[in-house]
Order: structure tokens, then C-alpha cells, then sequence
């Protein structure tokens, strides 16, 4: 219909836009404080991208002719960006709550790797597992990311190994990309771990002469759409050498590099992603500073993740001085049956407290970096005109709230709106 857009949010306490210039990424002194707009209203258009957002009598003037399919009155109550959650494993079958027992014994994540646990455990049934299946519990574990906030997520196979399991996987990712509202961007992560019976070296060659021909094949065709490729780089997993194989043959059919790296050894990881371009480079637990000094020159963003450290009981990545040295820092659930946390809140609230992150630092992490980490921050990340509108909106007069809460995203989450869309409200 002529005039008509399809949300006005208005009056809103506080908007946070998180940048406002059209920028990329958030580094350096930029993260001192973020744009934050007071007493605020927000348009989105029928094509589900923002069209105007300012003082709350400007908007209403502006657009007073103007008819909306639908209006939320936000008073006393903050806008955010959609939360982007910049790492997860969510597609897989069978659980391994009994490993998390043996951990709190004092059993270690390689301990249990090397005994056939770990993720062994997880491709065994996620490889028994109907395509089914592992759809219907995939979609609930959106859902569950969803009511928490999360507009954007990165989902990884892995649970395959198997060329024939990581395409199931990626079928299946591929089918929520297509029919759910959040957003997905897929990583084939066929080098989760070396399957049995092969070298590292044998793996990765099994990868780039069987796995990236067909992945390249079936998104020239249409069928599959996967945006970039990880490697668990790690002692005992796969070596430097093996990486790097891998992640340049990705990059040559096009794929963005993300991959795994310096969790539990430092192994030169981060100035291999530096090296190669990498798009991000996860975990980090072990880095050298050389490592950090070559990926803030590179602008190879860090997706820590601080639910691992406090789970696995880790030493925690050093984020105060990745964000002193200007790296590009980005944060992820990475929910997976090891680190079984949905929610990006819960994860920004570890990141303060535990990683020495302030909350401005925090909440860019999870917003318009973690877009960048995906390559997506032209699109997603901040709220600002001819951005996508996803969205959240909290009941609380400041957005500090969100982190502040440990926990509290249930009660504080009144609506999360994707592409100007309302996909859940409470």
C-alpha cells in the first residue's frame, strides 16, 4: 500500500544505534561509549530495512500521514540492536551432561577427547541421526537463541566428519537459513576433529579433494549456501600445516575464513588467520602477543568466547589487551553439548566480568563486531537507516540492564523483531 511501513516503534527511553557513521567494526577508543539516542522513535519499511530513526516529535511529523501495520509504544523502555551470536555448534544428536559431571571430577576436555568422548561421542549419533531429527531439535535451539535475543547466528557443522554426515548437517542448516526468521550464516567445519583411523594429513587432504569440490558444486547450483570455513587448529587435532592447507583451499572457492585457534596450546594460530586474511579467528585462550599484534594489523577479528573458559575452567582469553592493542574483539555463545549456553546476554555479562570487558565493549562485541566477524556488519550489527531492522526491546530504562541482570534476559526481553518483523513477544 502507497505510504505504509511496516513498524513504528515510538518514544523509546533510550536507543542504542551502537555506531551511527556507517561504520564497519568497533576498535580502540570508538568503544569508550556507543551512540545512544534518548526519547526516540524508530521506522521500518515494508522491505524490512530501517527507514528513519530521531527525536520522537521529528518522527512524528515526519510521518504522520503515514499508515503502519504495526505500532509498539516504548515508553520507559530501551531499542538494541538484534543480538549476533558470532560462534555455535547447534546441529547435532545426543547429549553429554555425563562429561560435564566428569569435568566438575576434574577430568579435562582433551582427557575425555582422547578416551572417545568429546566430540567423538557427538558424531557417532549426530552421524545415527535422521536429517529429521536434527532439524527438530536445530529449530528449538534457535527458538531457545531467539527468545534471548539473538537475531543473527553462525552455525557450524562438525559433527560430521564424514562427507556424507557434514552435508546432512549442512542441509539442515540450510533449510532453517531458508524458512526461519533469525538470520544463519553457515560454516562447514568439516575439520572439527581427525576421524578415526586417519592422520591430520589424510584428513585435510580427504577435505580438499572430496568435501570442498561437492560444497563448491552444490552452492554453484543453488542447493547449499555456506559462508565460511573453520578448522579446530590444535596439539593432538590438526596442526598448522594441515590449517592452513585447508583454510586457503576454502578461501579459493570463496569461502570466508573462521576457524578455531590457540584454545588450549598456543600453535601460531592467530598470525596464521592474520597471515591468510582471515575474516575471525575464535577462542584465543593461548595467544602470543605477536599473534595479537598481527590480527589487529590484519583486521582479523577475535571471537572469545567466555562461557568456554568458565566451563572448561580455562585460563581466559586476554581480552583487555586485545582491545588495548585495537583488535577487532567479537563475542559468540559457542553453544555446543561441551558449553550448553544459549543466550548472548549471559555470555556479555562472563565477558564483563571475568574477561574485564566494560559494558559499551560488551554489547559492541555482540552486535556490530560479531557482525563483521560473519562479514555482515554492512547489513546487521547497529541501527541505523538502510540497515536490516532486527531488533530487541527491553523493558528497562537503560540498555545497561540487558548485562547487569545476570540471567534476566527472560524477564527483560519484551519483544525481538527481525527485519521489522515481530518473532516473538512475551
Amino acid at each position: 500500500m502507497a505510504g505504509g511501513h511496516r513498524l513504528l516503534l515510538e518514544n523509546a527511553r533510550q536507543v542504542v544505534l551502537v555506531c551511527a557513521r556507517g561504520e564497519r567494526f568497533l576498535a580502540g577508543d570508538a568503544l569508550r561509549s556507543l551512540d545512544v539516542l534518548e526519547g526516540a522513535s524508530l521506522v521500518v519499511g515494508t522491505d524490512g530495512f530501517i527507514k528513519a530513526i530521531g527525536p520522537a516529535d521529528a518522527i512524528r511529523k515526519q510521518f504522520s500521514e503515514e499508515t503502519f501495520e504495526e505500532r509498539i509504544d516504548c515508553s520507559g523502555k530501551c531499542i538494541l540492536p538484534g543480538l549476533v551470536d558470532a560462534h555455535t555448534h547447534p546441529v547435532w544428536a545426543g547429549e553429554r551432561v555425563h562429561e560435564f559431571a566428569m569435568k566438575l571430577a576434574g577430568a579435562t576436555y582433551m582427557d575425555i577427547h582422547q578416551a572417545g568422548g568429546g566430540i567423538n561421542f557427538t558424531v557417532e549419533r549426530t552421524r545415527q541421526a535422521s536429517e529429521e531429527e536434527l532439524y527438530s531439535s536445530f529449530q528449538q535451539r534457535l527458538g531457545c537463541m531467539m527468545r534471548a535475543g539473538t537475531t543473527l547466528v553462525e552455525c557450524k557443522s562438525g559433527y560430521g566428519l564424514s562427507l556424507e554426515t557434514e552435508l546432512k548437517m549442512l542441509r539442515v542448516i540450510e533449510r532453517a537459513r531458508r524458512d526461519l526468521d533469525i538470520g544463519i550464516s553457515a560454516t562447514y567445519c568439516g575439520a572439527h576433529s581427525v576421524p578415526k583411523g586417519k592422520t591430520a594429513s589424510e584428513a585435510a587432504d580427504d577435505i580438499i579433494k572430496n568435501h570442498l569440490p561437492r560444497l563448491k558444486e552444490l552452492g554453484r547450483n543453488g542447493e547449499i549456501h555456506v559462508d565460511n570455513i573453520d578448522v579446530f587448529c590444535e596439539k593432538g587435532v590438526f596442526d598448522l600445516d594441515s590449517t592452513r592447507r585447508i583454510l586457503q583451499s576454502g578461501k579459493d572457492i570463496g569461502l570466508q575464513i573462521n576457524f578455531h585457534g590457540d584454545e588450549l596450546h598456543p600453535m601460531k594460530a592467530a598470525e596464521l588467520g592474520a597471515e591468510l586474511g582471515a575474516q575471525a579467528v575464535s577462542h584465543l585462550e593461548e595467544v602470543s602477543d605477536e599473534g595479537i599484534a598481527a590480527m589487529a594489523t590484519a583486521r582479523c577479528s577475535a571471537v572469545l568466547l567466555p562461557t568456554t573458559a568458565y566451563m572448561l575452567r580455562l585460563k581466559q582469553p586476554r581480552a583487555r589487551k586485545m582491545l588495548d592493542e585495537g583488535v577487532i574483539v567479537a563475542l559468540g555463545s559457542d553453544f555446543n553439548p561441551n558449553a550448553y549456553c544459549f543466550s548472548m546476554p549471559v555470555v556479555m555479562h562472563l565477558a564483563c566480568v571475568n574477561m574485564r570487558m566494560s559494558m559499551p565493549e560488551a554489547l559492541a562485541a555482540a552486535t556490530i563486531n560479531a557482525a563483521y566477524a560473519l562479514g555482515k556488519s554492512h547489513t546487521q550489527g547497529s541501527l541505523e537507516v538502510g540497515k536490516q531492522g532486527d531488533l530487541i526491546i527491553i523493558n528497562s530504562p537503560r540498555w545497561e540492564h540487558l548485562i547487569y541482570q545476570f540471567g534476566g534476559h527472560h524477564e527483560l526481553i519484551d519483544y525481538v523483531i527481525a527485519k521489522g518483523k515481530v518473532i516473538y513477544k512475551k
